[in-house]
C-alpha cells in the first residue's frame, strides 16, 4: 500500500460492516443483486423507522472493492469503457493521450431532501460559455454518483419531477443538461437506492414501477436477536477498529464473491420454459408492461452468478420474484402494496410446487417464511 493510500484508508470514516448486520435479508439480497448487476434498476426499501435502511447502504457501499478511475475527472471515469467515460476523456483516448489512474472506493452520494434540480443535474455557465466560448459545466450529484450508488432517503417526500429525473438517468446511464441552446451529457450509470416509511406516504405507482426491487423491512420481534442487534451496535461504538478486525475475514470473503459474480454474470443462462413462465406470472398478476419480466430475469440470473452458478434454478427465482413484483401490482395510489401473498400463489400454480401453509406470515426478520432459503 502506498503512503497516499494509507493517509486515505486512515483518514477515511468508519462504517458499520455488512456481513454484521442482523436480519434483514430481503433488503441485504436486493442491495447485493443490484450491486452485481446494476441494470436491475435499484431498490425501493420501505419499513419501520430504526430499522438500519442508512447503516445497511452504507455498509455495502464501503464493503465494495476500488475501482480503477481517471485521476482528477468529476465523472469517475472508467478508463477503459467508453460508455462510462466523459467526452473528454473519450477525445483524449482517441488521440492516444496517456491517461493517468488511480484506484477509488465507490461512492456512496446522498441526496438531500431539499436538493434542488441544477444541485442534482449540474448546471452550465452560461456567462463563461458566452464570453470565452467553451461548455463550461459545473457536475451536480448524478456526476459524483456515476459507477457508485445514489442514495435518497424518504424518497416518497422528494419532488416528483426530480425522482423522475433521477429514474430517468439510472435507466439510461446518461444525464443530459440543456440550457440556452447548450447541451452537455455525461455519464451517469449507477444503483438507485431509495427509502421510506409507508406512514409517510407512498410513490406513485408510476414511479414506483420504474425501481427494480421494491424490498420491505420490518422492525425485529424476536427479544434474542433485538439483544443481538444492540449488543453489536454497543460493541462497533465502544471500538470501531477491534470490531471491523473481527469481521474483516467475512467481509473479504463477501466482496471477493461479488467480484466473482459480477465475472460470472454474462455466462448465466435462464433455460426458456422458466422465461415464458416468469412471464405467465406477470401475466396472471395483470403486471402494466415488461419491466416485470425485464427485473425477474436479471435479478434470477444476479442471484444464480452470486451463488457461482451458471444456471438459475427454480428456487432462484422463488427468491426474487416477489422483491420484483409486488411494488407492480399496485392500480389505485390509495391501494397498500401487497405484502407479497399474491405473487406467491401465482408463482407457485404457474411454476408447479407447492408452497407451506405458513408462506404469509413473517419471521422476526421480514422474511417470508417459505420452503427455500
Amino acid at each position: 500500500m502506498t503512503p497516499t493510500a494509507q493517509s486515505t484508508a486512515s483518514v477515511r470514516r468508519v462504517v458499520f460492516p455488512f456481513t454484521a448486520i442482523v436480519g434483514q435479508e430481503e433488503m441485504k439480497l436486493a442491495l447485493l443483486l443490484n450491486v452485481i448487476d446494476p441494470k436491475i434498476g435499484g431498490v425501493m426499501i420501505m419499513g419501520d423507522r430504526g430499522t438500519g435502511k442508512t447503516t445497511t447502504i452504507r455498509a455495502l457501499a464501503d464493503l465494495l472493492p476500488e475501482i480503477p478511475v481517471v485521476v482528477n475527472d468529476p465523472f469517475n471515469s472508467d478508463p477503459s469503457d467508453p460508455d462510462l467515460m466523459s467526452d473528454e476523456v473519450r477525445q483524449r483516448t482517441g488521440q492516444g493521450v496517456e491517461i493517468p489512474i488511480e484506484l477509488k472506493k465507490v461512492q456512496m452520494v446522498d441526496l438531500p431532501l431539499g436538493a434542488t434540480e441544477d444541485r442534482v443535474c449540474g448546471t452550465i455557465d452560461i456567462e463563461k460559455a458566452l464570453s470565452e466560448g467553451v461548455k463550461a459545466f459545473e457536475p451536480g450529484l448524478l456526476a459524483k454518483a456515476n459507477r457508485g450508488i445514489l442514495y435518497v432517503d424518504e424518497v416518497n417526500l422528494l419532488d416528483d419531477h426530480l425522482v423522475d429525473v433521477l429514474l430517468d438517468s439510472a435507466a439510461s446511464g446518461w444525464n443530459t443538461v440543456e440550457r440556452e441552446g447548450i447541451s452537455i451529457r455525461h455519464p451517469a450509470r449507477f444503483v438507485l437506492v431509495g427509502s421510506g416509511n409507508p406512514e409517510e406516504g407512498e410513490l406513485r405507482p408510476q414511479l414506483l414501477d420504474r425501481f427494480g426491487m421494491h424490498a420491505e423491512i420490518h422492525t425485529v420481534k424476536e427479544p434474542a436477536l433485538r439483544v443481538q442487534i444492540v449488543e453489536q451496535r454497543s460493541e462497533f461504538d465502544q471500538n470501531p477498529p477491534v470490531f471491523l478486525e473481527h469481521h474483516q475475514t467475512e467481509q473479504e470473503a463477501l466482496q471477493q464473491k461479488i467480484v466473482n459474480a459480477q465475472k460470472l454474470l454474462p455466462e448465466v443462462k435462464l433455460d426458456y420454459d422458466s422465461r415464458v413462465k416468469i412471464s405467465e406470472v406477470c401475466s396472471e398478476l395483470d403486471v402494466d408492461g415488461l419491466r416485470g419480466d425485464i427485473v425477474t430475469n436479471r435479478a434470477a440470473k444476479a442471484l444464480a452468478a452470486f451463488e457461482g452458478r451458471t444456471e438459475v434454478t427454480i428456487d432462484d427465482i422463488h427468491r426474487v420474484i416477489t422483491l420484483c413484483l409486488r411494488h407492480r401490482l399496485r392500480k389505485d395510489p390509495l391501494e397498500s402494496i401487497d405484502s407479497g401473498y399474491k405473487v406467491e400463489k401465482a408463482f407457485a400454480r404457474v411454476f408447479g410446487v407447492e408452497l407451506p401453509d405458513d408462506t404469509t406470515q413473517k419471521n422476526g426478520t421480514g422474511q417470508m417464511k417459505t420452503g427455500v432459503r
